[in-house]
């Protein structure tokens, strides 16, 4: 008899851990699918007792990929805590050191995790869908291209933050460290190679994806596309930005639904809890939550590079919005509901991230050393918001008189996706898996609907109350088990 149940554990190329667990009928057809994230990290839990100036150190912890996007949320969460705004060098330098992060971050999801599934093929080996079958696609030079842009990108975060994987220079009211004019004058040249990577790895997914007539298939195709409500920060012309701004929500349609200020997520956000995962779905409080479906009359929403495309009128420099009008010139106008057009819009964003970056570092204002205004005021909750490479992310802190936190809220830019991507992964099971006809490639067809996403569940699985399943097994020296201790 066929097997009726499948499982993909672990899910690839992702920050954390998950399985994909894809039951069939007695067609051999998908009847069910669920993401489930087994992994649990109660970061908001042991935060509480802690004087709140330590957040932007240990809230970086709770991702080696994406520490930069904690640290800066939170620091920004100290900010409105203790009522102080940062000079303007002082956001000036953050958003600098933001900038290259978001360069190597999407760069890194293009070249190391999302983009072998094209560049290599989808139903290649496993063993070639990787960043080593990327190389062996392209060629070394390439390959030798996008470590030096990375690693000149994550010379600058390790400058300005003092590390590259958990930066420390945040405070509230500014940063600790100026960009002194030596610096500034080698991170000039930075800028000039960094925008001709992006200009060159948007032209490698043109030439690569979009000129191969099955790719543009099947990320147009039914199995990938969910009409969602889109949410992303805007500056006040309704551009993109990454580091400030207002949160701005769009319909399914692309009319502006909500445009908040990040204190009052509270009243426009609620978190939906499922037995089976750890991780929430969080949905649009005005809709509420009807379920995993999309459509104008479910609250689910999505965030991250196609999210965030969506939900603006732009992008403020000139060569990402000329590329921003080709993508939705070639994919048929606003907004795109084509998940795996996320891969499209990251490489835009690498590229706007890259000319952002120049922008800053040639600000002659850039290198003044008044980086900070020091606290005065008595703390009693404070929000933050910054947009990480995969989505929205909402720092929340209230404390006592003395700023020791009392209650941590955070939520992450998976946690925002979470339903999408719930649903996503079971859409694309029903579309790939027919007949009982299941193979690698298929599966991997399957891990795609969720990689477009660049879900990060380190980040994401933070519940409690909550228990870990844990089995410990105990081997004597001869190898046999001796015990076995369980908590279920």
């Amino acid at each position: 008899m066929a097997e009726k149940h499948i499982s993909i554990s672990p899910v690839t190329r992702l920050e954390g851990h998950g399985n994909i667990e894809i039951f069939l009928n007695d067609e051999g057809n998908v009847e069910h699918a669920f993401l489930q994230v087994p992994e649990l990290r109660g970061f908001e839990k042991f935060s509480e007792g802690r004087p709140a100036e330590e957040m932007p150190r240990i809230t970086p912890k709770i991702c080696g990929v994406c520490p930069t996007a904690h640290h800066m949320a939170s620091q920004k969460a100290l900010d409105d805590l203790f009522k102080t705004e940062p000079p303007s060098t002082a956001k000036k330098v953050r958003e600098l050191m933001y900038s290259a992060f978001m360069i190597e971050d999407h760069a890194l999801h293009f070249y190391f995790l999302g983009g072998p599934d094209f560049i290599v093929g989808p139903d290649a080996p496993k063993g070639s869908r990787n960043i080593l079958g990327v190389i062996d696609k392209v060629g070394l030079d390439i390959g030798k291209n996008v470590i030096k842009n990375r690693k000149q990108c994550r010379e600058i975060i390790t400058t300005l933050g003092g590390r590259v994987i958990h930066p420390v220079s945040g405070l509230p009211g500014g940063v600790s460290k100026a960009l002194s004019k030596e610096d500034q004058e080698k991170f000039k040249q930075y800028a000039d190679e960094v925008i001709e990577f992006g200009q060159f790895t948007i032209q490698a997914f043109k030439d690569i994806v979009l000129k191969n007539e099955d790719y543009v298939k099947i990320i147009t195709s039914d199995p990938y596309t969910h009409k969602t409500y889109y949410m992303g920060l805007v500056d006040e012309d309704n551009r993109v930005n990454f580091y400030d701004g207002k949160i701005r929500v769009v319909d399914p349609e692309g009319k502006e639904f909500l445009k908040f200020d990040v204190r009052e997520f509270k009243d426009h956000i609620s978190e939906h809890v499922e037995k089976w995962s750890y991780i929430k779905f969080p949905f649009l409080k005005k809709v509420g939550w009807k379920g995993f479906i999309d459509g104008k009359n479910s609250g689910v929403y999505r965030v991250a590079p196609l999210a965030r495309l969506n939900a603006s009128d732009g992008l403020a420099t000139p060569l990402a919005q000329k590329e921003y009008d080709f993508m939705y010139e070639t994919l048929g106008g606003k907004p795109v509901h084509h998940t795996l057009a996320f891969h499209w819009a990251r490489v835009i964003e690498l590229l706007y991230a890259a000319e952002r970056l120049k922008e800053l570092v040639n600000d002659p204002d850039i290198t003044n050393t008044d980086i900070r205004n020091i606290p005065d005021k008595t703390p009693t909750e404070g929000t933050g918001v910054v947009e990480a490479p995969r989505g929205t992310l909402i720092h929340n802190y209230v404390t006592d008189e003395i700023g020791v936190i009392k209650k941590a809220n955070l939520i992450v830019a998976t946690v925002n996706n979470a339903a999408a991507i719930t649903m996503s992964v079971e859409k694309a099971a029903k579309g790939v898996i027919k007949n009982f006809k299941v193979d690698d490639g298929l599966l991997n067809m399957v891990e795609m609907a969720f990689r477009a996403y660049d879900p990060c569940f380190a980040c994401a699985t933070h519940s409690l109350p909550g228990n870990m399943p844990l089995k410990v097994k105990i081997f004597a020296p001869d190898m046999t088990v001796f015990d076995v201790i369980e908590r279920k």
